[in-house]
């Protein structure tokens, strides 16, 4: 079959506006929160705060004047809810009964993490219709003898399978502990609730996945998925043939992405701007498919043992338009409203046309964060041609224009 050629490039712009990094000075093409949502079709949810936690730094970094309260304003009139995508995250309503594809084949057995206790299920369940919603501490704690992070007390597994199955929704976080009711309570009555077979879910997995990342392989679309993939190679097939999406070749790589990539490519995408990025961020998330299109080969290291960390707990990657040009491991401390850069680490020859940029995403960083000062600890850089004199300038340089 023919493909359409286009260089890297034009690739990294695609995949950059698909996510909903671009640039424009007209306000009407400015994504609103729930647009932004929709296009990327899910936001991960991520306990660590070191930062801003996960889906409100990558929302940041996409809708103008975000705010945390937006979100919440969106999951109270149910605009949004929260389940499962690769990972914990907020989906977009409008696209409920894919959730039910998931919900079904637990229901009917399939393991999420844990057998399904249904005493304490029904007993959960008969407790949040009484009584309402209903938090995990809300049920008695019990004790068990070898208690460990995932021996988690039978109520809040409960609670969790219930959830997972789709008995139960969130309705809110408070102080991050999910508060849960049932989903009869929760759901618009007008939402669909219709369960879609296994080729119109695969179709609507390839759709989102190229709307909101561009290009793909069919291991990009059925990333942790179970038992999906000969079925996406058919719905592929069916949707080139039907004209909607097409092959696309960059440097011997094959993907797939929507038709009119053409018109897509119009858009404007600054190559200057320089976004500070979550390690959870959507752009992230499958590593292999950033060193491949983007050459950025990246690790998030709180899950490694601090001597054989090399940039950092909590490394945050630097995007420049189309590049990544460093990352810098931050920690927020938010009693004294200090951000600490811990270790800034560039990847880029051109220290001058990072300068500015740099100092204005951190400006950007420092309100969204609340933080009124900053400390840089410790300076590198990727090539051994830069002194640490030369870093201690760039260094100060960044520091007094702030």
């Amino acid at each position: 079959m023919m493909s359409t050629e286009i260089s890297s490039s034009q690739a990294k712009k695609l995949v950059l506006l698909q996510q909903n990094f671009r640039t424009t000075t007209n306000a009407r093409n400015k994504p609103d929160l729930l647009s932004c949502i929709e296009q990327m079709g899910y936001v991960q949810i991520d306990s660590i705060s070191v930062v801003a936690r996960a889906h409100h730094h990558s929302l940041f970094n996409r809708v103008e004047n975000y705010s945390e309260q937006k979100l919440a304003d969106l999951i109270a009139d149910a605009k949004v809810f929260e389940y499962w995508s690769h990972a914990a995250a907020y989906l977009p309503l409008r696209d409920y009964r894919y959730s039910l594809v998931r919900k079904q084949a637990i229901k009917n057995g399939e393991i999420h993490w844990y057998k399904p206790d249904h005493k304490a299920m029904a007993e959960v369940l008969a407790r949040i219709k009484t009584d309402g919603p209903l938090m995990a501490k809300d049920f008695k704690q019990i004790e068990h003898a070898n208690s460990g992070w995932w021996d988690w007390k039978p109520a809040k597994v409960a609670l969790e399978q219930l959830f997972m199955q789709g008995d139960l929704m969130v309705t809110q976080r408070r102080g991050f502990q999910k508060v849960y009711d049932l989903t009869e309570r929760v759901l618009p009555s007008d939402t669909d609730t219709r369960i879609p077979s296994q080729s119109e879910h695969c179709r609507y997995l390839i759709l989102q996945y190229l709307k909101g990342n561009g290009l793909a392989k069919i291991e990009h679309i059925s990333y942790l998925r179970k038992g999906v993939k000969s079925n996406i190679a058919l719905q592929l097939q069916q949707l080139l043939e039907e004209g909607v999406i097409l092959q696309v070749q960059v440097n011997k790589h094959f993907y797939y992405a929507l038709s009119g990539i053409e018109n897509q490519l119009k858009a404007r995408l600054s190559r200057e701007n320089l976004r500070i990025l979550s390690p959870f961020d959507n752009l992230l998330i499958q590593r292999a498919r950033m060193r491949e299109l983007f050459k950025f080969d990246y690790q998030i290291e709180c899950y490694v043992p601090a001597a054989k960390r090399v940039y950092g707990y909590f490394s945050l990657p630097l995007l420049q338009g189309l590049k990544f040009v460093g990352r810098m491991d931050v920690k927020m401390h938010r009693k004294e409203l200090h951000m600490c850069v811990q270790h800034l680490h560039l990847e880029t020859e051109n220290l001058e046309k990072l300068c500015q940029p740099f100092v204005q995403a951190l400006k950007d960083f420092m309100l969204f964060q609340q933080a009124n000062s900053i400390a840089i600890k410790r300076i590198s850089h990727a090539s051994e041609n830069y002194s640490p004199a030369r870093l201690q300038q760039f260094q100060q340089s960044v520091l007094s224009r702030l």
